[in-house]
């Protein structure tokens, strides 16, 4: 119910705030809402939950409504639920304060913490002048505490729910030279908007005529002007007006896109001029394939690399012939999908990049919302056999939505940053990645930087390469990366084992050492040696199906635990799926087939029960293998049946049964001790760090359990190849008396 309240006063303040802009813009509210999920413990990148909304252009404010609420009433204490925003890519976080890989760069994100002190708890965050676009929420519940929580079992559950409404304009004035009159109000800032195309360097917009009704004080322009958006990591240009008017300059803006300017007044409605105008420093001469060249000449990713050479630029010969004369060189780039979250880029021509110290190289890479998912990853090698540089590199500079062409200012456009290389004679390779990288148009310009003089080198050849991959070098050996998906976005990350931890799996702070995996391998392997007493047992007294089970019990769990170890201690002879598959189906047929045999049912409705529940057992741990119900489920129904025949027998022979207060003394009380404090400690006890010592004794108390708790021999029992068998002696048959149990000649 107070969510709902919530929902109707937020839709009641923007239509108030709607009706009073007076005309000047139109705005209208637009909803989006993503069903609830589950919160869990953060361990790894795969329990952070994630949701994305969409941001549409001319969006005035936008506001989230976050509900993180309980299904029970358990008493589950006090938790903080974190909650990350990140616009363009999902958050690259780690909340345990791991180590990131070589050559890592994240960007900063903005969080949100919100107090479970309640059944429900909300929060709401206000934003204004986003960005258009995707923006992406990750929400996790407390770090993992290393307690492993079976599937069935009471426990807490958290359930995180996001909302977004927003006030989009449908009618903001477009600047251009012409000046246009506009009013600001302390309440309501007047909006513009801006397109710039490729190549423009600097973005200039001049405020002139600013008045008021009551006359402006000591002459002064009490105006703000705000140039860009709002992505909560990159910057906007702000100006304070002053005397009669302004002007804003915003050097190396975004290109190919429309680039917002808002003004505001801080203490009075104030009228003013406005108007822009752009500069475009230097374009590129025509490049790429020319009108006589076909796809032919571009180079087969499964052949052999292409040939090195001097340049991989093609220039039009009709313009620009005199090379001194460009400003900048364009190099084409061909995009290939490869597989999911794999795109590699490569120069179209060849696969050197000359690069000269007169102007500087440009690559293009166009980067959709599909592969931010991933991890880009840009390696940058010279080529040193021909040249040497002495004391001159080459410079890059990689950088979204606009290049950086000006190699007298760092690697930072207007609104954005940048990342910066650097390769020479003493490093010549130099590799930068980003996780998760934001869906725009990317920009590499190389140049090569002379210190002192360059001599006679003026021109060197470098080796770009530039591709997504799902994970940082396939998480290394201690990782496996794995494809996540929240509704239709797919997104990678690395599950570390064996200790390590990290993005990559590369910080080792936590790692387990080899004696240390060596040692979970033997225990959990060979304490499921400890049912060879019970296989034992089960053929002294001639329980042969149940032997035959308890030794494919033993046998998968053996080989199921030896392929389940997280480090290099690993041993698998068939599939992992498999094996974890007959390992579950083992133990639970074993416990069903032991309850059974106590229950001293006759062979016929005995092989029923066995054959019957086996294939029952093996249905549901397809449907669900890890469920409680899969083990309690056969146990429950098995002591029902052993119940019942004891009872049965019981009145029947009007005695307890069974009978001999020795049998439950020493037998079946130790069993059932073995099973309870077994069972304990499988439910409650286990830990990521105690799990080799927990489970190894959960072995062997169930195997211990199986040889206190099988009945005596069936005194009719006999071996099945004794059945049809009688000795002869003297050429006389030796004949069995069931009776007297005695043997005559006849």
């Amino acid at each position: 119910m107070e969510i709902h309240i919530l929902q109707v006063l937020l839709i009641w303040s923007f239509i108030a705030a709607t009706v009073s802009d007076g005309g000047q813009l139109t705005l209208l509210q637009e909803l989006a809402s993503n069903p609830a999920q589950k919160l869990s413990r953060y361990g790894w990148y795969g329990n952070v939950r994630l949701a994305m909304f969409r941001i549409p252009e001319d969006t005035v404010t936008a506001r989230w409504l976050f509900t993180v609420s309980r299904d029970n009433s358990l008493h589950c204490g006090i938790y903080n639920v974190t909650m990350y925003i990140r616009f363009g890519a999902p958050p690259v976080i780690d909340p345990a304060g791991r180590v990131f890989p070589n050559n890592t760069v994240t960007s900063p994100v903005f969080s949100l913490n919100l107090t479970m002190n309640s059944p429900q708890s909300n929060t709401t965050f206000n934003l204004s002048n986003p960005t258009s676009g995707d923006w992406f929420l990750a929400a996790h519940l407390p770090q993992d505490d290393g307690r492993i929580e079976h599937k069935g079992f009471p426990s807490c559950s958290y359930f995180f729910q996001s909302q977004l409404s927003i006030r989009r304009a449908v009618d903001t004035p477009t600047l251009g030279a012409t000046p246009l009159t506009q009013s600001a109000a302390p309440d309501r800032p007047a909006l513009f908007r801006v397109f710039l195309p490729e190549f423009v360097s600097s973005l200039y917009v001049f405020i002139s005529g600013c008045s008021s009704g009551g006359g402006l004080v000591n002459g002064d322009c009490p105006l703000v002007v705000t140039l860009g958006s709002s992505s909560l990591a990159d910057e906007e240009m702000r100006v304070n007006c002053s005397l009669i008017g302004c002007s804003v300059i915003l050097f190396t803006p975004p290109w190919n896109t429309w680039t917002r300017v808002a003004v505001e007044s801080y203490n009075q409605t104030t009228i003013f001029s406005i108007s822009a105008n752009y500069t475009v420093g230097c374009r590129p001469p025509s490049v790429g394939l020319l009108g006589d060249d076909n796809f032919n000449r571009v180079p087969d990713s499964r052949s052999s690399p292409p040939s090195t050479g001097n340049s991989s630029v093609v220039l039009d010969p009709g313009l620009h012939t005199n090379a001194s004369s460009v400003c900048v060189w364009n190099v084409p780039v061909l995009r290939e999908e490869l597989d999911v979250l794999s795109v590699r880029f490569s120069p179209v021509n060849k696969q050197n990049v000359t690069v000269t110290n007169t102007h500087p190289t440009l690559l293009v890479y166009p980067l959709n919302t599909h592969s931010t998912g991933g991890t880009l990853n840009l390696q940058l090698s010279l080529n040193t056999t021909d040249v040497t540089l002495g004391n001159s590199s080459v410079s890059a500079c990689l950088s979204p939505w606009a290049a950086v062409l000006n190699y007298t200012q760092p690697c930072h456009t207007a609104l954005f940053p940048g990342y910066a290389l650097s390769v020479n004679t003493s490093t010549p390779l130099s590799v930068i990645r980003l996780p998760f990288p934001q869906p725009a148009t990317w920009y590499l310009s190389l140049q090569l930087m002379c210190y002192s003089e360059c001599g006679n080198v003026t021109t060197v050849t470098v080796s770009p390469e530039l591709y997504v991959s799902a994970c940082i070098e396939d998480c290394g050996t201690y990782g496996e990366c794995r494809l996540l998906r929240s509704y239709s976005y797919l997104y990678a990350s690395c599950v570390c084992k064996a200790g390590w931890s990290g993005w990559g799996c590369t910080d080792d702070i936590t790692a387990q050492s080899y004696s240390r995996q060596l040692k979970a391998a033997l225990l959990l392997t060979l304490s499921n040696l400890f049912f060879i007493p019970a296989i034992i047992t089960a053929l002294r007294r001639l329980y042969l199906t149940e032997a035959s089970v308890y030794l494919f019990t033993m046998f998968f769990s053996t080989f199921y635990h030896a392929c389940d170890q997280p480090g290099v201690t690993v041993m698998c002879i068939m599939d992992y799926d498999t094996l974890q598959f007959c390992d579950f189906l083992g133990s639970v047929c074993s416990i069903w087939v032991t309850v059974l045999c106590m229950a001293r049912l006759n062979a016929s409705l005995k092989q029923v029960f066995f054959l019957l529940g086996s294939l029952l057992i093996a249905m549901s741990m397809q449907l669900d293998r890890r469920g409680l119900w899969n083990m309690l489920g056969p146990i429950l129904c098995a002591v029902l049946v052993m119940v019942t025949t004891w009872v049965h027998r019981g009145v029947k022979r009007r005695q307890c049964y069974p009978p001999c207060w020795r049998r439950w003394v020493l037998f079946l009380l130790p069993g059932l001790a073995c099973v309870l404090v077994g069972v304990c400690l499988y439910a409650f006890a286990e830990t990521e760090d105690n799990y080799l010592y927990t489970h190894s004794l959960w072995h062997i108390l169930v195997a211990f359990s199986v040889v206190f708790l099988l009945p005596p021999r069936e005194k009719d029992s006999t071996w099945p190849w004794d059945w049809g068998w009688r000795p002869r002696v003297c050429g006389y048959t030796l004949c069995h008396n069931t009776k007297n149990q005695l043997y005559t000649v006849t």
